[in-house]
């Protein structure tokens, strides 16, 4: 294969159907990489000592891929040597243990990979215009991530 061959690409998804693992860090695995290193964020049955049925998503969706987009080409200058990234979020209804975000980026050592999920959850959490409902017994909640910087910028 040549190095043409396997251009850096980057796989952004939306979607209310269930999110495959396998599928996400298939789409990254390249000849020229030695590391896939992969973030999954699951639906936990608690919080603050109350029973979660569920969560529900809510995105701008059209913004939404536009920010993730803006994540993947910083990554890129961060990191130069990742070579393809992807980041799966569901929307609609999750279920306890079922995935809510997949992100998966390869590279040809482990460092530049890790790094990169990181930056991934972390930067898409603060700046994604992704909405979270919590679910519990008897009520719920619209969850504010606490990295979001419109959320903080009010205080």
């Amino acid at each position: 294969m040549e190095e043409n061959e396997d251009v850096p690409k980057d796989f952004i998804k939306l979607k209310s159907e269930k999110l495959s693992v396998d599928e996400v860090s298939e789409l990254v695995v390249s000849p020229y990489c030695g590391a896939v290193s992969l973030f999954i964020g699951t639906t936990r049955n608690n919080f603050e000592g109350k029973k979660v049925i569920h969560l529900e998503y809510e995105a701008y969706t059209s913004m939404a891929e536009t920010e993730i987009g803006k994540i993947c080409r910083d990554v890129r200058q961060k990191w130069p040597s990742v070579k393809h990234i992807a980041v799966h979020h569901r929307l609609g209804v999750v279920p306890i243990t079922e995935a809510s975000v997949i992100i998966a980026v390869s590279s040809p050592h482990r460092a530049e990979s890790l790094e990169a999920v990181m930056y991934c959850i972390n930067t898409l959490k603060a700046s994604v215009p992704i909405w979270k409902k919590e679910i519990y017994e008897d009520e719920y909640t619209w969850k504010e991530n606490k990295e979001c910087f419109w959320a903080n910028s009010e205080k």
